[in-house]
């Protein structure tokens, strides 16, 4: 059994609902930029596109296809091009004011502040490593009241390097002075936070809050953050 010390957690999906508090963020531009006006389908159908875009510019910004300025308002320029708006200035507007609501939400899992106190209260030392953007990631722990259980905050914004690469775990464990025997990482994102780290060297825990399948073995598999109580 390795006796961990550093625990490595991802942020979003794994303790910050990302889901929930982007849904709530694009509500608010929605409205704040009276796009109804514009749209002639309701906000939720605009959603569901704006996540297909979403997730398709992510995934090409994480294999290093586009910059991290492009994925920011490109996803809202390929949403507006659904509803037949091609207007690259509103793109750039709705991706600012996005990016400045998005982190004043709140919403976190269920069990989040109990693990992270709990776990403070055992003594274990605990980090972030998060491909998200700096500034953005910053102001989601403090807003959410969790900036004060880490100790250190990985980005990949930071690390010029982002998950699954050994680099980004390599430059978060230099940062904490951290073993890989004493190590280990907690995330939701299969590729990125489990295998990433397992091919590192380091054990890692999925949160599997969807109860999705998987061909890769965790080191440990929970669905709710409570249940890192009988690991940890």
């Amino acid at each position: 059994m390795r006796q961990y010390r550093h625990i490595f957690f991802d942020l979003d999906h794994t303790l910050w609902d990302f889901d929930t508090n982007a849904h709530a963020a694009l509500t608010d531009v929605f409205k704040e930029l009276d796009l109804h006006l514009m749209i002639q389908a309701p906000f939720e159908v605009f959603y569901e596109k704006y996540l297909i875009h979403n997730k398709i510019l992510w995934d090409r910004y994480q294999k290093g296809f586009i910059s991290t300025d492009e994925l920011k308002w490109k996803r809202m320029w390929r949403t507006l091009l659904d509803f037949k708006i091609g207007n690259e200035e509103l793109s750039k507007k709705m991706s600012q004011l996005f990016l400045e609501i998005l982190p004043t939400k709140k919403s976190v899992f269920p069990y989040t502040i109990e693990i992270l106190e709990y776990l403070k209260e055992k003594s274990y030392t605990l980090h972030l490593i998060t491909n998200g953007f700096e500034k953005t990631q910053w102001s989601k722990l403090k807003n959410s009241n969790m900036d004060h259980f880490f100790t250190h905050v990985v980005t990949s914004e930071a690390s010029n390097s982002m998950k699954p690469e050994k680099e980004i775990f390599t430059y978060a464990l230099t940062k904490a002075g951290a073993s890989l025997n004493e190590s280990i990482m907690i995330g939701d994102n299969l590729e990125a936070d489990i295998k990433g780290a397992l091919d590192f060297g380091i054990d890692a825990i999925f949160v599997n809050h969807i109860n999705t399948t998987t061909s890769i073995s965790p080191t440990f598999t929970i669905t709710q953050l409570k249940e890192l109580k009988n690991i940890l």
